[in-house]
């Protein structure tokens, strides 16, 4: 997941375009295929061995417009480019014309990102549905119809809301990262966030070549903490899962990053946490070191903060 392109004074959201493209190079020299959204159903229901990469960019900078789109553009990668309808037109942000040249590739695909991209977790469940109807209406004015791909607006969001997006699009992604497999919910799909801090090339190239921690469920379903701070975690493994007793999770409640206290229960994993998240977001992550390679996960947890 990319933000933004060359506006180095927004270190947190911005990827310099020679790393954006070395991140590209990358990817091809390991021989892995670009996924095109198009195949996404085929993909995403059927097991697959051969690893393919999404590329996906959010809120629809002018500076994607003007520094990545003639690279992908030049060398045909498939991506998908989430829009905000509030915004276009705005200074900073690509306008409708910019954003139909782009839908016309047969490898460029428009998703939702909202209307407002405020924090949607802070409205009240009718507001919440206002904004998104209201989003729907105006890319159906303006493209036709309303894309089948949505983006949580900073990968936050209710129980309550995933059931409302589901009624509205196929696809859903948030900004927890870990690898997509035929097991994941369709409305929580992962991502991994890439911005100067956290896109060096070394990560990048560890990112990639990460395989799924496939799992059968996570308890609780509802990932916005209210009254529950910290959750009670379990996540349920499948049967016959190789090495899954060699799990290791840090998670970030408290003070900062630390190993989490997890102990097996009948192929479940019970997470301790030791401490409140002090946070907006809470953030857990657990990779594996299997035989073939490492397996990862991670869930983002929202929290309502006194």
């Amino acid at each position: 997941m990319y933000h933004r392109f060359n506006e180095n004074k927004y270190p947190s959201t911005n990827i310099r375009m020679e790393i954006f493209q070395k991140h590209m190079e990358i990817i091809s020299e390991k021989n892995y295929n670009f996924l095109s959204p198009k195949d996404f159903d085929k993909n995403f229901s059927e097991v697959k061995k051969n690893k393919k990469i999404l590329i996906t960019i959010d809120d629809g900078f002018s500076s994607f417009y003007e520094h990545a789109w003639p690279y992908l553009k030049e060398k045909k990668i498939p991506f998908i480019l989430f829009i905000s309808t509030e915004a276009v037109g705005k200074n900073g942000y690509m306008n409708w014309k910019q954003i139909r040249e782009i839908e016309r590739e047969n490898f460029a695909f428009i998703g939702n990102h909202s209307h407002s991209h405020e924090y949607l977790l802070e409205f009240s469940f009718e507001a919440f549905k206002k904004d998104i109807l209201k989003s729907i209406k105006i890319f159906e004015s303006n493209l036709g119809y309303n894309p089948i791909y949505f983006s949580y607006p900073f990968g936050e969001f209710s129980f309550d809301q995933t059931l409302f997006i589901k009624k509205h699009f196929k696809y859903a992604f948030g900004q927890h990262s870990g690898v997509i497999d035929v097991n994941k919910n369709p409305h929580e799909l992962p991502r991994f966030p890439i911005n100067e801090k956290y896109g060096d090339l070394e990560r990048f190239k560890f990112n990639i070549d990460l395989l799924p921690l496939e799992y059968k469920k996570i308890i609780p379903e509802d990932k916005y903490i209210i009254d529950n701070n910290p959750p009670n975690l379990e996540v349920e493994f499948f049967e016959n899962q190789k090495n899954i007793a060699n799990i290791n999770c840090f998670s970030d409640e408290g003070a900062g990053w630390k190993k989490t206290n997890i102990k097996f229960k009948n192929n479940k994993l019970i997470v301790n946490f030791s401490d409140k998240f002090n946070f907006r977001r809470g953030r857990i992550n657990c990779s594996l070191n299997d035989t073939v390679g490492w397996r990862w996960f991670g869930l983002q947890f929202s929290v309502k903060l006194d």
